[in-house]
């Protein structure tokens, strides 16, 4: 093998000094300079070559007139002598093109490191932080709602790692959520499911977690590795994680939580919705309630330890609020109780769950005034349930869960017509005609754009209509514009016949529901919105997960709009004790009321109220509602 010679290795070294970047290349220019003006300095010494009038000159004197000069060029100006203004010359010459490599070094240094900024990936040395992991249309309104949760907080901050440009993301945070009051949102640009990327977002010092799924995509795997880059970093906490994540299909639920153990809550954002919308369907203005709970901006659900109740039972502890409403307990085990007998006893440990406007104004303070029991309706009024005939508009992976679940609401007998442009739905049909009991299904090919095919279906002799969106063959706009149109239609349909069908239609953007309030559907189901709600209540209170579960499900106890001269006689001045006194004796807890005359006007909430100042007077019609939380 040849000998590596001294130029070789003095390339060697060159190249590995340049390539640490600036700090080699200043580091180069130095040795250069001082090598320029440690020669011009010798040369003079050795030559004798002085500026008119010296006799003589040190090395160091000389050098130091040199590094002046390569400074500032116009230092040589006032040089006598033609020997010295000669290397002078060449000195400044050598300088300025240092100093202009430099300038240009230092600026390139400045610009790079701009744009790193810019890219968003420094790291995050914020604690006690909400962490957003991902990017999907649901994050303007989690970051609304997380704003809103943190009103009273000291700093609260929203840190967003998502594979996204961070300008952009910044823009469209600004464009579509505006102001966050005293919540500070920082993005940052990262794979999360790198590891390195999501050190950036300093994940170990965040309260909570949110895991977002990509919009309208089988993305579950992306999410699952994300949860496994978390759990799994070396770097990791010895605290557990709060991590809330969403989780489209329900086959991969089980290794998620596989995953995640016991620091994971799953969303199932179709299951959710499919539920809500079965039960939105059969009571108008439901979805209505159900936005009232779970915004931060009103009232939403707390948790109170309540000494003061310890010993009485839940029965008791009903008017014992003036401006909150108890729905239940969460016993010191962590059981959730929605609804529970009224002589239950509450023990030491035990948490009364309470609608109120916030944690601390969850305070027992009531005082009952006297019961009017000349209101109270005594007699129990007894509706015959009959086999009920349902309208599903549209398909979408939605669907056979709405068709499961409102199976288990109706009773023997019933019948479902599903219209629509069927995605080839066959295979999938006969496995899930098997799994009903209740319901008889048939379909019809028909275009929901047209009128005529919609009149041909006799709208008139199904008692709820529910319009699905096709979100999985169009984007968001594109399904919502569709949605519309049919609405329109069946607008137009109910108020030439007269009819009062129930309809209640799935939207993806929450900008387009004010659009559809034209259409006077009974109710809007907004997926997005709603499950951004859930998001962020359970990100904020992991234990709202299981009072959640319990109010979607159809067994046990959920909410309910049912007549409210069922409970207290039409006309009567009653306060709302007197409405919480009528419900108790049915085993209902009453939670608010509707009056119908408001049900089209937005700015009073389409006449829902939700969690009253009981002792305010209020008057019931005949068509008012009473929204009560009841096993059936």
């Amino acid at each position: 093998m040849k000998k590596i010679g001294f130029k070789q290795k003095m390339r060697y070294y060159f190249d590995n000094t340049m390539s640490k970047g600036i700090t080699g290349l200043i580091g180069w220019l130095g040795i250069i300079t001082i090598l320029i003006v440690a020669i011009a300095a010798l040369v003079m010494i050795v030559l004798k070559i002085m500026p008119d009038g010296e006799d003589q000159m040190s090395f160091i004197e000389g050098f130091w007139r040199g590094l002046m000069r390569t400074l500032d060029a116009g230092t040589m100006g006032g040089d006598v002598g033609w020997g010295f203004r000669i290397v002078m010359f060449f000195v400044t010459v050598g300088g300025i093109m240092i100093v202009s490599a430099l300038i240009g070094i230092i600026s390139n240094s400045i610009s790079d490191k701009i744009e790193e900024l810019r890219k968003g990936r420094s790291f995050v040395i914020e604690k006690n932080h909400t962490l957003i992991l991902g990017w999907s249309s649901k994050i303007f309104t989690i970051i609304s709602e997380l704003a809103e949760a943190n009103a009273n907080q000291k700093k609260p901050r929203i840190v967003i790692l998502a594979d996204k440009d961070k300008v952009e993301m910044e823009d469209e945070i600004s464009e579509r959520v505006g102001k966050t009051k005293n919540t500070k949102v920082i993005c940052r640009c990262g794979n999360p499911n790198d590891l390195s990327d999501l050190h950036i977002a300093n994940p170990y010092d965040a309260k909570s977690i949110i895991v977002l799924n990509k919009d309208h995509e089988n993305a579950d795997s992306q999410v699952i590795k994300t949860i496994l880059a978390l759990t799994n970093s070396p770097k990791r906490p010895e605290k557990k994680y709060h991590i809330v994540a969403e989780i489209h299909e329900n086959r991969n639920i089980e290794i998620a939580k596989m995953v995640g153990k016991d620091e994971l809550i799953t969303i199932l954002p179709y299951d959710i919705i499919s539920r809500i919308m079965v039960q939105t369907s059969r009571q108008a203005g439901l979805s209505v309630v159900y936005n009232e709970i779970m915004a931060f901006e009103g009232d939403e659900l707390y948790f109170s330890d309540e000494k003061k109740l310890v010993g009485k039972t839940f029965g008791d502890a009903l008017p014992a609020y003036d401006d909150s409403s108890a729905i239940g307990l969460r016993k010191k085990n962590g059981e959730v109780l929605i609804n529970p007998p009224m002589d239950t006893i509450i023990n030491p440990g035990d948490e009364i769950i309470a609608l109120s406007e916030d944690d601390d104004t969850v305070v027992v303070k009531g005082k009952p005034t006297a019961i009017n029991e000349d209101a109270i309706v005594k007699d129990e009024i007894f509706i015959e349930r009959k086999p009920e005939v349902s309208l599903l508009l549209g398909w979408n992976k939605r669907a056979p869960i709405i068709i499961r679940e409102l199976d288990s609401y109706v009773l023997p007998g019933s019948k479902l017509v599903v219209a629509g442009h069927l995605v080839d739905p066959t295979d999938e049909i006969e496995k899930l005609k098997l799994q009903l009991s209740n319901i008889s299904l048939s379909f019809i090919n028909k275009d929901l754009s047209d009128q005529s095919s919609i009149r041909q279906l006799e709208i008139e002799r199904f008692h709820h209509i529910m319009l699905l969106s096709y979100e999985d063959i169009y984007d968001i706009q594109e399904a919502d514009a569709q949605t519309l149109i049919t609405l329109l239609h069946l607008r137009q349909i109910t108020e030439e016949k007269n009819l009062k069908n129930d309809i209640v239609s799935q939207m993806l953007d929450t900008r387009n529901r004010d659009l559809a309030v034209v259409t006077k559907a009974d109710d809007f189901i907004v997926s997005d919105k709603l499950i951004s709600l859930l998001l962020s209540q359970i990100s904020e209170n992991k234990f709202l997960d299981d009072v959640y579960r319990d109010l979607f499900r159809s067994e046990g106890s959920e909410i309910y709009m049912k007549n409210a001269t069922s409970y207290i006689k039409p006309g009567v001045a009653v306060d709302f004790y007197t409405v919480l006194e009528a419900a108790k004796r049915k085993n209902h807890i009453a939670i608010g009321y509707r009056i119908e005359k408001f049900k089209d006007d937005p700015e009073k909430a389409y006449g829902i109220v939700i969690n009253p100042d009981k002792p305010a007077i209020v008057h019931f019609a005949n068509e008012d509602k009473l929204i009560v939380i009841s096993e059936d």
